[in-house]
């Protein structure tokens, strides 16, 4: 298994800027957007490996993992 795959990644819809959103908490901040939900989720994939590997390459430890916690499970709880 890849670091990348022990990182949330989640896509929705934003009302407030009419497109798709990416975003993995606890590991980044930003995220990306666009019009294709497939393609904002291929790329956010991509945005949280290299984001892996630029922690590995300037030898700084990953944050704490975020997969596994069951925030699917919680966040609908809140609703």
């Amino acid at each position: 298994m890849k670091d990348s795959a022990k990182y949330i990644k989640i896509v929705e819809w934003s009302d407030e800027d009419q497109c798709y959103v990416g975003s993995s908490p606890g590991l980044i901040f930003g995220g990306c957007h666009g019009d294709n939900e497939r393609e904002v989720f291929r790329e956010l994939c991509r945005i949280v490996e290299e984001v892996v590997e630029l922690f590995r390459k300037d030898g700084n430890p990953l944050p704490p993992a975020t997969s596994g916690r069951d925030f699917a499970n919680k966040m609908q709880s809140v609703i």
